[in-house]
C-alpha cells in the first residue's frame, strides 16, 4: 500500500477521534449532571462582615420600594422558590460576587448580604444550607431564588418553583445545624408589603 493510500485511509480515523475530543472537551465544560451535583456540598456558615454592596437601606425595582433587613435573626418564612441558572451563570450579584450556577447560593429580597438559611422543600422534605448574596426574586408569593444546584438537590428543579421554608442561620451558634432561632422568632408569608424585609441593588 503507498503512503498516500495510507494517509487517505487514516483521514476518516482521525476525523472521528478530533470530533470525539471536541466533544469530551464540550462535556468536560458544559453542565454537571445531576449526579454530579448532588455531591456538591451545601454552603458552610460562618461570620461574615456585611457585603460593600447589596445592602442598601432600601431600593426600588419595578416601581416596588423594598427595605433591607438590619439583621437575619429570628428570620423565618415560607412561600415559593424559583432558581436561576446559566442565563446568569458569570454575572455579578447585588453583592458584587460572581453568580456561579453550581454553588449553594440564592438570592433575596430584604435578608443582609451574605446570610446563610437552610431551605427545607415542604413538597417532598429535603434540606440544603445556602450563602445567600443576591437579590430577588422579584415575582408576587416567591420568597427565594435558588441557585441551579441547590434546586437539583431540592429536587425542584423541572417543575421550576416549589413551596419552601427559608430559615436564616446564626453561625456563631456552635450547634446551628440542629437548633433553630429561638429569640425573635417570626414567621412571614411572601410580599405582605409591609416594609419589614429588605433588598439591594441588582435587578436579576
Amino acid at each position: 500500500m503507498s503512503r498516500i493510500m495510507r494517509d487517505t485511509t487514516l483521514q476518516p480515523l482521525i476525523i472521528v477521534v478530533i470530533l470525539l475530543l471536541a466533544l469530551t472537551g464540550c462535556a468536560s465544560r458544559g453542565e454537571l449532571d445531576d449526579e454530579a451535583i448532588a455531591r456538591i456540598p451545601d454552603a458552610v456558615p460562618k461570620v461574615e462582615p456585611l457585603a460593600k454592596s447589596g445592602n442598601p437601606e432600601s431600593y426600588v425595582v419595578f416601581g416596588r420600594r423594598y427595605y433591607t433587613q438590619k439583621s437575619a435573626r429570628g428570620h423565618v418564612e415560607r412561600g415559593l422558590a424559583s432558581w436561576y441558572g446559566r442565563p446568569f451563570h458569570g454575572r455579578k450579584t447585588s453583592s458584587g460576587e460572581t453568580y456561579d450556577m453550581y454553588a449553594m447560593s440564592a438570592a433575596h429580597k430584604t435578608l443582609p448580604l451574605p446570610t446563610y438559611a437552610r431551605v427545607t422543600n415542604l413538597e417532598n422534605g429535603r434540606r440544603v444550607v445556602v450563602r445567600i448574596n443576591d437579590r430577588g426574586p422579584f415575582h408576587d408569593g416567591r420568597v427565594i431564588d435558588l441557585s441551579y444546584t441547590a434546586a437539583v438537590k431540592l429536587g425542584m428543579k423541572r417543575q421550576g418553583t416549589a413551596r419552601v421554608e427559608v430559615q436564616a442561620i446564626d453561625p456563631r451558634r456552635r450547634f446551628w445545624s440542629f437548633l433553630p432561632f429561638l429569640a425573635d422568632h417570626s414567621e412571614a408569608e411572601s410580599d405582605t408589603g409591609r416594609p419589614t424585609r429588605a433588598a439591594a441593588s441588582l435587578q436579576n
